[in-house]
């Protein structure tokens, strides 16, 4: 069976939903609105696409066999793989909106992939997956599920139990209930906490006894970071510099469960990447912090930011990115690349190093721009592993 024979079925099976856009009445836009920005995403994912595969093609990751495709190519990639994102873009907003018709599980659906914070998935899922696959360089069971859970089960245990907790001052924090964070009104809280645990649970069932002690001691501490962060009685995000090294662990333990996992060594380089991973991250998180202080500070909680002031800790902040850059200096070729992508985050700093408290929502702007510049830096990674992997071929 060729691939041409596949792909009018697949995307068929995305079309059929995908009426829900034109339906009336519908929560969905007017095609007018929706249609141009379906038709940007797509160029946007179609470039994507083009690139990405042909690097991974080029570096020996994988192929397609003789006679399932067309032989049709931009670069290297087969038009047929353009079908994909093209299904995914008509599929996922479909089911979202078609969702908001569906009653109370439809709105719970809703509630909790909106609580997981989508825009953030890929922050978690992709270092265990980039880790798992350039040590073991197969595709298993293990990855596949270790990719789901930290792509949504992660996300919403992390953001779930943290948005239920922070839920009071969250109130007084104005730039809460969109991407930086839901706002959910306090009688879904319940329900947050019980399908955050529920959905992990499948995974956690598989990844725990996967891997043996060594990895389950790994999971078991990431998953205690993410509780431990928001959690009452816990809350190490009120205890000034923990809370910067637990959020840190949030995003570096999914790295270090899949070296751990994949039975990887432990090398002087493996040990600076995830040490530069660790710092950058903490860097990140007190910068986050800044926009904060005054919030947090009306609502009783304490920060590395209300501890240190938004002026210093953003320079706290610059000095981390800087010694993160350092320690991937210390990695394998072409790993010392990467140290360049530290300069952008420390660019983004530069105008908040003056900053003071009163005007501490001013970073704002800056957090924006970090969140757009991860992807960014995470296709520029990307582009450093793929190359990383062709030459140990």
């Amino acid at each position: 069976m060729t691939y041409a024979l596949i792909i009018p079925v697949f995307l068929a099976l995305a079309v059929v939903p995908a009426t829900l856009l034109v339906r009336r009445p519908s929560p969905a836009p007017p095609p007018r609105r929706a249609v141009p920005v379906l038709a940007l995403c797509f160029a946007v994912l179609a470039v994507l696409t083009v690139v990405f595969d042909s690097l991974m093609i080029a570096a020996g990751l994988f192929d397609y066999g003789d006679g399932r495709i067309t032989g049709l190519r931009i670069g290297l990639a087969p038009v047929e793989d353009l079908a994909y994102p093209l299904a995914a873009l008509l599929l996922l907003p479909a089911l979202w909106w078609g969702l908001a018709e569906r009653g109370r599980l439809g709105s719970t659906v809703r509630t909790l992939v909106a609580t997981s914070r989508p825009v953030s998935w890929i922050n978690t899922a992709f270092p265990f997956a980039a880790a798992y696959v350039l040590t073991t360089g197969r595709v298993d069971l293990s990855l596949v599920v270790g990719t789901l859970f930290f792509l949504f089960p992660y996300n919403l245990l992390m953001y779930g139990i943290n948005d239920v907790f922070d839920y009071e001052s969250d109130l007084r924090n104005p730039r809460k209930g969109g991407v930086e964070g839901a706002l959910v009104d306090r009688s879904e809280h319940r329900m947050i906490l019980v399908g955050s645990v529920l959905v992990a649970l499948p995974f956690l069932l598989h990844l725990f006894p996967a891997g043996g002690a060594a990895a389950g001691a790994v999971l078991a501490v990431s998953l205690f970071a993410v509780v431990a962060y928001s959690l009452r009685g816990l809350r190490f995000k009120e205890v000034p510099f923990l809370d910067s090294a637990t959020s840190a662990t949030h995003f570096v333990s999914p790295a270090v469960y899949g070296l751990v996992l994949a039975g990887a060594g432990w090398s002087a380089g493996t040990v600076a990447l995830c040490g530069a991973f660790f710092l950058w991250s903490m860097a990140s998180q007190a910068f986050g912090a800044v926009q904060d202080v005054q919030a947090d500070r009306e609502g009783g909680l304490r920060s590395i930011a209300t501890v240190l002031g938004a002026r210093a800790t953003v320079r706290a902040a610059a000095v981390l990115y800087a010694v993160a850059g350092t320690l991937l200096l210390l990695t394998p070729w072409p790993g010392p690349l990467a140290s360049f992508l530290v300069l952008p985050y420390l660019a983004n700093l530069v105008p908040f190093l003056t900053i003071d408290d009163a005007g501490c929502e001013r970073a704002n702007r800056g957090w924006k721009r970090f969140l757009w510049l991860n992807y960014v830096t995470g296709f520029l990674v990307t582009m450093l592993l793929i190359w990383s992997w062709s030459l140990t071929r």
